[in-house]
């Protein structure tokens, strides 16, 4: 099984393991080895459809040897679906997200009947309507089988996205926000704690919208507190909380409830009022700096993290310098920079004045320079101090413990190295340690373990 994307993608490759190894399939760890080669693939940006589109013609060489099926699914199927079918024969079976709750059926129809149902639509590449789209059934994420290993999973609440930002694709792929039952939600998190899970990380488009189109109002805050109550969960953290959905409710859940990281994920995207408006979203300027205000001042050690885009259609030097000085002046502990990318079908495609290849990647490096330099100067605060760190693996030379923070994210934000002095690292990991921070690095931590 080959997996690409966002951990909401991920989480939709966990289910179609789990769907297998229920059906008597087992998972091999080498594409030689296999009979069906499943790869779910990311259509959100041009670097992430190239990378599935050579994979899938490096799988399909596996069928001159023991491979019988090739199944391509995910994103970019559910968006160019027809054109794939004409573009790589080699495929024996494609499914779109809108099928995923047909998923078996279909695999199964292929594998005992050899049966491809192709739909007889025209080709076409424009993105007009926003379709409805199942989700995984909740029997399927019950059968779920973790990736991630033994710490952390995540746990996703609720299915595409209703806001329509104008330079993305994924209303058009996923379709509008719908949230799964609070029941069921709680139901999975119980499993996930009984399999060993320590962490768990709600995930969503927009996580702020769960609960509106099922209750008529947000419900993340509600949601937190209930599976607070889980017992062998120790961290909850959410990720992709939109500015203008975080209500002060939420805020004081993060500030009081000591198992959620005291972390926001706000992707602003912008700061200039003219770019956030032709990005269509639902903030401005002065909203975003007076929630970081409120943020700040009602939880005074909170992590933030944000991301944005440069060379967005129509954006100025003047635009830029904006956002230049506002990310001076807000000091974000995580920053993350993507360079707009023009994605077919979506409003922000045919709007005038696209910026240059070239002037986009400069601006790209100044941001990236400036965070380089502002996260280190907040990584030496830390210094001296204390905290706990998740023990997860050992370097591969052994000289190193290496681990997270509660702020950290796996595989986004920065680890946590400690000295393996004593060389038992077995005991260690998996474990949650008190650690001291003895020096910095642009991004990680050096740490030793308290006596």
């Amino acid at each position: 099984m080959y997996h690409f994307g966002c951990s909401k993608n991920l989480i939709d490759t966990e289910n179609t393991i789990g769907i297998l190894k229920k059906n008597a399939y087992n998972i091999v760890n080498k594409e030689e080895d296999a009979d069906i080669i499943v790869v779910n693939t990311c259509g959100f940006i041009d670097s992430a459809k190239e990378e599935a589109i050579n994979t899938i013609l490096e799988m399909a060489e596996y069928k001159k040897q023991k491979c019988k099926y090739l199944i391509v699914m995910g994103c970019l199927v559910q968006r160019y679906y027809e054109d794939l079918v004409k573009l790589l024969p080699e495929v024996d079976l494609f499914i779109k997200i809108e099928e995923y709750d047909k998923l078996w059926e279909k695999i199964e129809d292929l594998i005992k009947r050899k049966v491809v149902i192709k739909s007889k639509k025209k080709t076409s590449k424009k993105i007009t309507e926003i379709p409805k789209m199942p989700m995984f059934l909740q029997e399927e994420f019950l059968n779920r089988t973790i990736t991630t290993g033994s710490n952390y999973a995540y746990l996703k609440i609720g299915e595409g996205c209703s806001n329509k930002c104008t330079y993305c694709a994924i209303p058009y792929i996923r379709g509008p926000f719908v949230s799964r039952k609070k029941e069921d939600i709680i139901e999975e998190a119980k499993l996930l704690a009984k399999q060993g899970i320590k962490e768990l990380i709600i995930i969503a488009q927009d996580t702020t919208k769960y609960g509106i189109d099922l209750y008529g109002e947000s419900k993340l805050a509600e949601l937190l507190q209930e599976l607070s109550k889980i017992k062998e969960i120790k961290w909850i953290r959410f990720l992709y909380s939109y500015p203008e959905g975080i209500t002060d409710e939420l805020i004081d859940e993060v500030a009081t409830n000591p198992k959620l990281a005291k972390y926001f994920d706000i992707p602003i995207q912008h700061i200039s009022n003219t770019i956030l408006k032709k990005m269509n979203r639902k903030t401005t300027k002065e909203n975003i700096e007076n929630l970081i205000s409120k943020i700040k001042h009602k939880i005074p050690k909170v992590t933030l993290r944000t991301s944005l885009i440069v060379g967005f259609p129509g954006e100025t030097q003047e635009d830029f310098e904006e956002l230049q000085q506002f990310i001076e002046n807000a000091k974000f502990d995580k920053l993350g920079v993507f360079m707009y990318s023009k994605e077919e079908g979506t409003p922000a495609e045919k709007l005038p004045n696209q910026i240059h290849g070239n002037t986009k990647k400069a601006r790209y490096d100044k941001i990236m320079r400036k965070q380089q330099e502002i996260s280190r100067n907040k990584l030496k605060e830390k210094i001296g101090k204390r905290c706990d760190v998740l023990i997860e693996q050992i370097s591969f030379d052994r000289k190193y413990l290496i681990g997270r923070t509660m702020q950290d994210v796996p595989e986004i934000d920065g680890l946590v190295y400690i000295e393996n002095v004593e060389n038992n690292y077995q005991k260690l990991i998996n474990s949650i340690q008190k650690c001291e921070i003895l020096d910095v690095s642009n991004y990680d931590l050096k740490a030793s373990i308290c006596k």
